[in-house]
Formats: C-alpha cells, structure tokens, sequence
C-alpha cells in the first residue's frame, strides 16, 4: 500500500467500495460511474486528493472569514461556531429524474396548504374521517389561536423543505415534511458559490441549472402575501437573535433580499398594525418572515414568558393588516403524526395520487401498531412527532440490547408521542475524509418550495450528509455536513469521456432486514 506521498491523483477512488445494500449515486452496483457523472469522475480523479485537501482548507477559511457557519451545540452546552461542512464532491441528478421529484413536491405542498385553511376552518376533512380530531386537536404545533384566520392570499406554506431520501432500489421518498421555518437555503447558495470559487473546472461539461435566483423568488411571493395597501409592501425578516443556531441564514437572507432584519424590539404594534423603528419614526411592515416558532411570537395569546415575542402582534394579524411567513398555525401540516396522511390528503383535496412515497410508518398510538412494532423495535426507527434536527431519534438496527429496553420503556409510556419507520437504505455519495480519502456517505436531499402566486422550486435543494463512517442522522445539529447539489439541464450530454472513468469495488449483497407491515433562542429550529 503506497503513503499519502506517492500517491497519484489517479487513485482518488482506487479503495472506493460500493455497498451492494445501498444505492451509491456515482457507482452503479457493478462498480462503473453512472453514465450522467462519468465525466465528473473523470475531473475529480484527476483533481485528485492533495488538491482536494487544498480546496477544503481554502472553503473553511473562506467561510469563517464570511461568517458562513453553523452553531454546533457541545455536550458541556456551550455553542461552537464552525464553517459550514461542504464537501466538495456534488451530488448529481438528471434532469428527467428531477422534473419527477419537482412535480411531487408542489402536490404535496399544495395539499399540505390546502390542509391548513381546512383544519383552521371548515374541517373538511376531519367531518369526512379521513383524519381523527382526536390526532390534530392533540397535537403542540396545533394554534388555536388561527381559528378563522385566512391569511392573503390563502397562503400557509409560503417556504417548504421537504426531506427526502432515496431508497436501495433508487426511488425517492418522502421522510418528513417542515413548512414552519424551514433552514438551509442559505447554504445552497453559498455552496454553489464556493464550488464555483474552488473547483471550477468540476463544471466542465456540466450544464448545472442555477440556484442564484432563490432570493429573488422568495421576496416576490413574500410580497404577493402582503395585505392590500396603496403603497410598496414593507417586508421584514424576523430573527429570534445571533445566539439562534441559524442566525447566519436569517441575515444572509435580508440581506440577499434587500430587507430589514428585525428582533422583537425592533417591531410594535399600534392600532392593529405592525410598525418598524425607524430613525425617523415608525413605518409599517406588510410582511413579516418569521424564522420563530409560534409558541415565541407574541406573549400575548402564546407562551406568556416569551421574550422573543411582539405583544398584540396576533391581533395586527388577525385584523388581515400584517402577513407572517410562513402562517401561523402551519407547524401542523409538518408534525410527524401528521405526515403518515399527506396521501391521503393528496386524494382528499387534489382528487390526485401521490407522486412521491411516504416511508412506511406506523401511529404508536394504535395499540395494535404498538405491540407489532415493539416486538420488532431492533427492526425499525422510532422518531418522537414533535421534536426536529434529529433529536430522540431511534434507530433500531444499530441499537444494542440495553438501548432498545430503554427505548420500548419511553414508547410505552407515552406512545402517542412516538411513530415508527421502517429503516430506509439511505444512498450514498463519495465523500472528502480528512486525510484526501474518498468513502461513502450517507445522503438526504431538503429541497425548497415557495408558495407565491405560483408554487417554483428551487433546482436541487440542499444535500445533508452524515460525515462519520456508518452514522445515517444527517442533520447539521448532529454534526452532518452537506454537498452541492447539481440538476442537470436537458441539453447536458451525459456522453462518458474518451478516457474511462475508473471504476470501483463492489460489496457483495447483504439480505434485506425487515418486514413489512401493512435557552429559548436555542429551543429554534435546528438545520
């Protein structure tokens, strides 16, 4: 075996293994590069590793310098602010495949939407028993206090991030849906452009559609929400402070936008109207982008001890004179005891089926669900329906005796707090480790869907990745990290090189596992 001193950019992916149990979305299962990246092996096998190294000391550098990073919570509580992990070997998807996924996502975001004026208004869909009252009136993310409400336009979902996940035969599902204050766009952006800085010839041959219009989008519909008024909207973005996780984002995105970013203290309400502090008196806000949760927003008709919160802001609100992105009450479409009905919702109000899958899940509530999943707890993940950034998550198969006692335990004292999964075979993508050698990692894809007077997708979305060897939790508050997510116009030519890309070792199969069966700023959302 030659040192990392004699070796050649040739034998970048000389000891890249591909698991027959996985779907890699670079190597096919016979080890050759898929026919739409062979190219692009190609350039990254003759970037090879030390320049890859190079690259990434540079992206860190960059990104501290520019503030682009993420705060990691230690075990002792305190925060760390680090860069941003990009690894710089993007993902790939065609462009057929993705007209596919986009399709899906603005069904499901449609009905999801659709959802949230039926449950804050008609309930529809409850009177036709498709879902049980008992399950929504139950639920945290569940305000009262949007009863009757119907925010301009009709617009609840205003921004979208769809997790999903590709299983081990290639098809796309849907993890969970997030349509409160959905993170990581920011970094999309900021990928695309440090890849471009730090890897530009990795393009060559590549016909990436752009991602650079996202912010553009999202102040268009931010503003077609506004109430009706005579004069220009005023739209602002509301950030609980630079102490939240992701605070980078909140000011990236004022700042992309051209906007105000605002805390509590900087907004009032008068007369059933929000205002701005401004050095020259007040001026009034139209929009408000709130990257808060509900229980923070006003102490008034929320969580009374909320210092994060506008007084009175619910009644500016309610009054038809302020529009809150995404809408208040919205978390509902997103709760995890939700998500197992979107189907059914697809059908209920677009008369459609489903483009996209579900993962199979199972409502722990349902005594007989319970007793199934219990007796096969080593088989399944069990997720806690209110909590997010892969907090309490279970992952039965890599779970030893003791932690899954003390898991069946938690399910049994509480199962309605709890749903089950079966185990998706996340695919992987080669991944940079930190001495130039190229593994595979475990792979989501959060895309991001804005509702405005129409419903655009932004062209890939971010890519999370699970950096240590065999982790499958991918979120940035677990310490994942993510990659540049490349969708392939149509006119690519996916004709492979005159030299071959190499190809790679292949893993035999292993047989498939399971059955089937019919602080308050830091209590914010987590990437």
């Amino acid at each position: 075996m030659p040192t990392d001193d004699s070796l050649t950019s040739n034998e970048l992916f000389t000891n890249y293994q591909v698991d027959g149990d996985t779907y890699d979305e670079l190597f096919a299962s016979d080890g050759q590069p898929r026919e739409h990246v062979a190219k692009l092996v190609g350039h990254l096998s003759g970037l090879g590793r030390e320049r890859l190294l190079a690259a990434g000391a540079r992206r860190d550098a960059i990104f501290m310098q520019q503030g682009i990073t993420f705060a990691l919570v230690e075990d002792g509580g305190a925060m760390l602010d680090r860069p941003f992990p990009l690894d710089l070997v993007p993902r790939v998807i065609p462009a057929a495949e993705w007209e596919s996924i986009e399709r899906g996502l603005i069904q499901r975001v449609r009905a999801l939407n659709a959802f949230c004026d039926d449950i804050y208004h008609d309930a529809q869909i409850i009177k036709a028993g498709v879902i049980p009252w008992s399950l929504i009136a139950g639920r945290s993310e569940f305000a009262r206090a949007a009863h009757g409400i119907r925010p301009p336009g009709g617009v609840y979902c205003h921004v979208a991030g769809c997790d999903l996940v590709r299983d081990r035969d290639g098809s796309w599902k849907v993890l969970e849906d997030n349509v409160r204050t959905p993170s990581g766009v920011s970094y999309v952006l900021e990928n695309r452009r440090a890849m471009r800085r730090l890897v530009p010839h990795l393009f060559r041959d590549h016909n990436v559609r752009p991602v650079d219009d996202y912010p553009a989008m999202l102040l268009s519909a931010l503003r077609s929400s506004a109430p009706a008024s005579d004069e220009q909207p005023t739209v602002v973005v509301w950030t609980p402070g630079t102490f939240n996780s992701a605070y980078f984002e909140h000011a990236y995105l004022a700042r992309q936008m051209g906007v105000e970013l605002v805390e509590a203290t900087d907004l009032v309400v008068r007369d059933n109207m929000c205002f701005i502090n401004t050095t020259r008196g007040l001026a009034r806000v139209h929009v408000i982008y709130r990257r808060i949760d509900d229980a923070y927003i006003d102490p008034i008709e929320f969580r009374p001890d909320s210092l994060l919160g506008i007084p009175g802001l619910m009644r500016a609100y309610r009054a038809g004179n302020v529009a809150i992105a995404n809408a208040v009450g919205s978390g509902v479409a997103d709760d995890k005891a939700v998500y197992p009905y979107v189907p059914a919702m697809i059908k209920f109000y677009l008369g459609e089926e489903a483009e996209l899958d579900n993962v199979a899940t199972y409502h722990l509530s349902d005594p007989e669900q319970l007793e199934w999943a219990l007796a096969r707890l080593d088989q399944l993940v069990v997720k806690p329906t209110s909590e997010s950034g892969g907090s309490g998550v279970f992952i039965g198969p890599t779970a030893t005796d003791a932690e899954i006692a003390v898991q069946t335990k938690l399910v049994r004292a509480d199962p309605k707090r709890w749903i089950a999964q079966e185990l998706v075979h996340l695919s992987t993508v080669p991944t940079v480790q930190h001495d130039g050698h190229v593994e595979p990692r475990y792979v989501d894809l959060r895309p991001f869907v804005v509702y405005g007077q129409t419903v655009s997708v932004i062209p890939g979305g971010l890519t999370r990745v699970a950096l240590p060897a065999g982790e499958m939790i991918v979120n940035s508050s677990r310490g994942g990290g993510s990659k540049d997510t490349w969708v392939l116009d149509h006119d690519h030519d996916p004709t492979p090189p005159a030299t071959p890309a190499p190809a790679v070792k292949t893993a035999s199969m292993r047989s498939a596992p399971m059955s089937a069966w019919a602080s308050q700023q830091q209590q914010q959302q987590q990437t």
